[in-house]
């Protein structure tokens, strides 16, 4: 079976080798590095117990420095699975989405006529930078001279002109015996609708061709000279050759020069793109004539993990970066996001270096802000929320979009960045502005008042509790490594754990990056991610060894009740201590007889959550209203609400020594 062209070049496209290698492999945590798609493992093809297997993401292929195997996704697959060439595109179609195309007998000749439409593209652009040292091309020049362009620098891009002629490109290519099919198939003519010949599609225009990744020439983008054209900028129509949403402008060059370490720069437009190339920024790429689609995000995955979107500094740049967000955050995974460069405002890349020159734009891009920033900015700048139904309009707004998160891992940690963000909004106070408005992402932010402290010592804020929380954590992440089939059923709730132990916090991710993993195989999968000697410290924890599901892995029935019962006892000690610690905070300035009040009916809910297992009540007191509570905290608890009530405000009217 005969495949249509391009279509093993999109195929290669949608797909990353690292993520088809790494379903064989346990890769090399020490040796590898996922920013630039530069993996080590162990090899498949023979057996070995050093990383001597490597292969580049960036450039597709792999390669063993043991037994020298070496191909692309394609031929792994072939290797691995022990099938043909066919049966591979076929497993790697499916992976990427792609429908696997019907028999065709006329495959030969449709990837030949897809040549030969590559070959009347190059005769065009040869044509487009001969009109360009023409004189009626002189306004042009002029123009180009104007944006800094050398004449090596319009050579480089092969920077060209159409005149502004109705049939000047098409009486050329007749003329060189081009069928006229074949110049309406490229898209470089349109045909008449008043019956004449067909007409030029680019006419008064500087050209800036249009390459894919393999450097051929398949579309051109074209700036009208004329000010009162109604379309500043135009694209080549979409062809057998040209689909402008799976595109970029300057994929090859930058995709090079991204590997060599460049960052690479997303920019608005060709003007942005050769003036950051040219200024030393190497790896800039542009949508073409559109907002980036997901399969332009996929290409600049491919490129680089974590692209710099440089947008102009304008409301329309805002606006593109806002939309880009949505298109986003389904497609986040681990490893994989974005970075916003916002230019000064009315500026855009071009603009700033021929202004201020490349270091002001390398201020810039070294300013990139996360996307999380950007989404935070968006869902509160210039927002009042100086009410509770406000603030829950905000939380709901914002719940909604990280639930759009497929990654589990990234999710979790989205939702514990908008958390900080969120205290900061309603808990810090800023320099000069009133709490609770939306602020700039720019601002500096007062640090916290410290805690008072009659509380530090309290057993509201007590090592104790600390360590409780510490040995909960323990249990559930030992009991789900033991028992995987345990996590689906208590994903949510390990996403939304704070463990407080950086451990924890590594095995936590680990666990939730690692869910689909065989049950089997979670425990070495996991083991090779944060590496033995964590998971040999869980372990070896008595109260860890000693918990039923633990010793006695594959009880579904006993792990899913112990997990849900140190969920819930966790979930509601934390409640009450984050309620007391908001009271602390309201009392930072003040204390009055309502907080104290709130105080206490927090602490006989965080008491009566927090009761220790035992039944020996001679080291317990009866709290306020019946509340079970250790003596010596009961003491402490006095003491704190006594210094609190008297010691900062006074005792309240009316009140005698006996009443605290």
């Amino acid at each position: 079976m005969s495949l249509p062209p391009n279509f093993l070049d999109e195929l290669r496209n949608r797909l990353s080798i690292a993520d088809v290698v790494g379903r064989k492999v346990m890769w090399d945590q020490r040796k590898s590095n996922q920013a630039k798609g530069d993996m080590w493992a162990p090899c498949p093809f023979h057996h070995e117990k050093t990383a001597s297997f490597h292969v580049d993401d960036r450039k597709g292929y792999y390669y063993c420095f043991g037994c020298h195997a070496k191909g692309d996704a394609l031929s792994f697959v072939r290797e691995t699975e022990n099938v043909s060439f066919m049966e591979a595109v076929e497993i790697l179609a499916g992976e990427a989405g792609m429908q696997m195309p019907a028999r065709d007998p006329k495959a030969a000749e449709k990837a030949d006529r897809a040549t030969k439409l590559v070959e009347v593209m190059e005769m065009a652009v040869q044509y487009f930078r001969l009109q360009l040292k023409t004189s009626v091309a002189g306004e042009a020049r002029t123009y180009l001279q104007g944006r800094g362009l050398s004449e090596a620098a319009l050579e480089r891009w092969e920077i060209g002109f159409a005149p502004d002629a109705w049939q000047g490109l098409w009486d050329h290519l007749t003329a060189k015996n081009v069928p006229a099919d074949m110049i309406l198939a490229a898209g470089l003519a349109k045909p008449s609708q008043k019956g004449g010949k067909p007409y030029d599609t680019f006419r008064g225009r500087i050209i800036f061709p249009i390459r894919d990744a393999r450097g051929r020439a398949i579309a051109f983008g074209g700036r009208a000279m004329d000010p009162n054209d109604n379309a500043k900028y135009l694209n080549s129509p979409e062809t057998e050759l040209f689909d402008k949403g799976r595109n970029l402008y300057n994929h090859k060059p930058a995709r090079e020069a991204a590997g060599k370490g460049q960052p690479l720069i997303v920019a608005e437009g060709y003007m942005d793109v050769i003036a950051l190339s040219e200024a030393g920024f190497t790896a800039a790429v542009a949508p073409l004539g559109t907002a980036v689609t997901d399969n332009q995000l996929a290409l600049l995955w491919r490129i680089h993990p974590e692209p710099i979107i440089a947008l102009d500094g304008d409301t329309a740049g805002l606006r593109a970066a806002m939309r880009l967000i949505d298109l986003t955050l389904p497609l986040l995974e681990a490893g994989k996001s974005l970075r916003f460069a916002i230019m000064p405002e009315g500026q855009d890349p071009d603009d700033l270096l021929r202004a201020q020159g490349p270091a002001a734009v390398q201020a810039v891009l070294d300013k990139a802000m996360p996307m999380v920033d950007l989404l935070w900015r968006r869902e509160t700048e210039g927002q009042n929320f100086d009410s509770p139904e406000r603030k829950a309009a905000l939380d709901k707004q914002l719940r909604d979009k990280i639930t759009l998160i497929k990654d589990p891992s990234v999710r979790s940690h989205y939702g514990q960045a908008i958390k900080d963000l969120r205290w900061q909004l309603f808990r810090a106070k800023p320099a000069g502005s009133d709490a609770g408005r939306g602020r700039s992402a720019n601002r500096k932010w007062n640090a916290p008042e410290g805690s008072m402290s009659t509380t530090k010592s309290s057993f509201l804020v007590s090592a104790e509790h600390a360590s409780q929380d510490y040995l909960r954590e323990a249990v559930i992440l030992a009991v789900l490594l033991r028992n995987p089939t345990a996590l689906p059923e208590f994903e949510d709730r390990l996403e939304r754990l704070d463990c407080l132990d950086p451990d924890h916090r590594a095995l936590q991710s680990a666990l939730l990056r690692h869910m689909e993993a065989a049950p089997d195989m979670l425990f070495e999968t996991v083991e090779q991610d944060v590496g033995a000697s964590v998971l040999e410290k869980l372990m070896g924890q008595p109260h860890v060894a000693i918990t039923p599901p633990v010793r006695r892995p594959g009880d579904s029935e006993l792990a899913s009740l112990c997990l849900a019962e140190e969920f819930a006892k966790l979930a509601a000690r934390r409640g009450h201590a984050r309620e007391i610690t908001e009271v602390m905070q309201d009392m930072a300035d003040r204390a009055d007889e309502n907080l104290t009040w709130r105080l206490r009916e927090a602490a006989e809910g965080l008491n009566g959550a927090a009761a220790v297992d035992t039944d020996d009540s001679a080291d317990y007191d009866v709290g306020p209203n019946g509340a079970k509570m250790k003596r010596d905290e009961r003491s402490a608890f006095d003491q704190l609400i006594d210094q609190i009530s008297y010691g900062k405000t006074g005792k309240p009217d009316g009140a005698s020594d006996e009443q605290g």
